[in-house]
């Protein structure tokens, strides 16, 4: 009897060890986290200001990280291919990347994904936003963006707008706009924004929402009406930002940083504390500004509080739209 009580203790022993050695590894990981090259999954293709946006921040974090970053373009599904294969890596922190808009508060509404943007994810920072806007032709005779309600309220289903897809961040914006002002606005969906702004030359369409071509606004061929940003721009003092506008509606896009569920918080950390210091590195402000990116930074606190609420607020818009499947 008494040589079974000593078997049991002994075994509960190792077991209590055991349990508390589990632990070890992780701060173990976590102290001398990264000791290799870390990995930044973008989920658009090479080259386009996206991209080079999150190449310009990998290269700048690594004199924080003291290790490459190293980005990895995994494209498609709008977004998700990319986003699926941070969710499905090892919460190490040595696998983190992009987490577009359209693929967490648009595509899970769509279609099944083999990931859920809501619990699948460690949201790390924000660190920027495309630029997306309202533009006319440059002689257009909408001077302005309530010149483009005036219009769509005196001639219902009349004024066409392009974007680049149905569903797209966009187009949804564009629809929360049209209904807060209860007007019909007819939508023409584009591969992109070049053939949706060769559209707007050739005066096919009214106006455009979504990304532009800076050069064709500098040279005049085209006016920018309202910029989709949750901030003022320097870069454009005189065109007024939707909440300028009486707008509150989300339109995120947002330039954010993620990892897969269950990377360690001392490991997340890190990895947001070397990125928010490269915010304020010269040589990457004047970088973002080359790009016309916006450095607009939210920690992950903030992250996580405005996801699943902006999460909710596309939910119904799209319910009340039709498009949830």
């Amino acid at each position: 009897m008494r040589a079974g009580i000593k078997l049991t203790f002994f075994f509960c022993l190792v077991l209590v060890f055991s349990v508390v050695k589990s632990g070890y590894p992780q701060e173990a990981d976590v102290a001398k986290y990264p000791n290799r090259p870390v990995s930044l999954v973008v989920a658009f293709p090479p080259g386009g200001t996206t991209d080079l946006g999150f190449r310009l921040l990998a290269k700048e974090t690594e004199k924080y990280l003291k290790q490459p970053v190293v980005v990895l373009n995994k494209v498609g599904g709008a977004g998700a291919i990319g986003v699926g294969a941070v969710a499905s890596a090892k919460p190490d922190g040595y696998t983190i990347g992009q987490i577009p808009g359209q693929t967490v508060f648009v595509t899970p509404y769509l279609e099944k994904l083999p990931f859920d943007p809501q619990k699948d994810l460690t949201y790390i920072m924000q660190f920027a936003e495309s630029t997306f806007g309202v533009i006319v032709k440059g002689n257009s005779p909408f001077k302005q963006f309530s010149d483009l309600i005036a219009y769509a309220r005196q001639n219902p289903k009349k004024l066409t707008y392009g974007t680049n897809g149905i569903a797209g961040i966009a187009n949804l914006t564009m629809e929360q706009i049209a209904r807060k002002e209860k007007v019909q606005l007819i939508h023409i969906p584009f591969k992109g924004a070049p053939e949706a702004q060769a559209a707007i030359l050739g005066e096919h369409i009214a106006f455009f929402a979504g990304e532009f071509n800076y050069s064709l606004l500098e040279s005049g061929e085209i006016r920018l009406l309202a910029l989709f940003s949750e901030k003022p721009r320097a870069d454009y003092p005189q065109t007024p930002i939707l909440k300028d506008l009486g707008y509150d509606v989300p339109c995120p896009v947002f330039w954010a940083i993620g990892g897969p569920k269950g990377m360690p918080d001392g490991i997340a950390r890190k990895v947001e504390d070397a990125f928010t210091k490269v915010l304020q590195e010269p040589s990457f402000i004047k970088g973002m500004q080359t790009l016309r990116a916006p450095i607009i930074y939210r920690s992950s606190k903030e992250l996580n509080d405005y996801v699943p609420r902006t999460y909710e607020l596309f939910g119904k818009l799209m319910t009340d739209m039709g498009l949830v499947k």
